[in-house]
């Protein structure tokens, strides 16, 4: 059900942009019509929470140019409108000094305003991989519904949903650079699974020395690498010297028998079968 629900909810948003969008409609009072942006509020269900400042002033120089070239999607609310599609389209508007905009008034259920939010920027690729990693999240905790199935209602692959979604398993500094754009998805997909620390370390050498991708994958491996050998020498330091292993290797020599030593480990050297025969003779006695 939920699946169905929603397909319909983002196909019904989109055929109603799609018609609105072709020349031989747009002048259509019915479709469009020009609400001043007053009475219009943003989606309280916005998934996006970056919005470049930079990027809205260049879009708001273009709407002064140009105009709005592309209405955005709201519907009525108390004795407003509430943005479903085109936030950065109504900021910059804003910035840009308009007074009105162009909307299509849609008719959709209050229920599905959450939903239809999270898709339209799924599907528009507004989103920061961590904002889109999130989205995901929320749909599939809400309604339910496995990866396979959001990747069937959002057409994207099952490995990108799930890829997206272990960005979240970063630390919130690391989550925060991404949503900046300070460092990029490829980059954060070789941070998963570091530790705290080891996270970090890694996360502001990217940034500092400007690593490529590749480059980060490197620094990534030699530092697994580092972290193993210390591992092994912590271990190695933990074992006990037993005082009496001399002793041991002592009795083994009055019998002919070579013997290597590594912490408290003997390895046993016999030169042929006759050897192995004495010692197991002797073992025998001893036993």
């Amino acid at each position: 059900m939920a699946k169905n629900r929603l397909g319909r909810g983002l196909s019904a948003i989109l055929e109603d942009v799609e018609e609105a969008y072709k020349s031989d409609v747009k002048s259509d009072d019915s479709i469009v019509k020009k609400i001043p942006l007053s009475d219009i509020v943003p989606n309280i269900y916005q998934p996006r929470k970056h919005f470049n400042e930079e990027a809205l002033q260049s879009l708001s120089d273009s709407i002064k140019k140009h105009g709005i070239l592309q209405p955005i999607v709201v519907i009525q609310k108390d004795n407003g409108y509430m943005i479903i599609a085109g936030e950065r389209r109504f900021r910059a508007s804003k910035l840009a000094g308009l007074d009105k905009i162009d909307a299509i008034v849609a008719d959709l259920e209050s229920q599905n305003l959450r939903e239809l939010a999270l898709i339209e920027n799924i599907q528009r690729e507004e989103l920061s991989p961590i904002e889109l990693a999130i989205s995901y999240k929320e749909l599939i905790n809400d309604y339910k519904i496995t990866q396979e199935e959001l990747s069937s209602i959002i057409c994207k692959s099952r490995s990108h949903i799930a890829n997206t979604m272990r960005l979240l398993s970063l630390s919130k500094y690391t989550q925060n650079l991404i949503s900046e754009g300070k460092i990029t998805q490829g980059h954060a997909k070789i941070l998963v699974g570091l530790d705290g620390d080891s996270e970090i370390k890694v996360v502001d050498t990217i940034i500092g020395q400007k690593l490529s991708v590749r480059d980060s994958e490197e620094l990534v491996r030699k530092l697994k690498s580092e972290l193993e050998s210390c591992e092994e020498k912590s271990e190695k330091k933990d074992i006990p010297i037993y005082p009496n292993l001399s002793k041991v290797i002592e009795i083994f020599n009055k019998i002919g028998i070579k013997t290597t030593t590594k912490q408290n480990k003997i390895t046993l050297k016999f030169d042929n079968n006759n050897k192995i025969d004495e010692f197991l003779t002797t073992l025998n006695k001893i036993l």
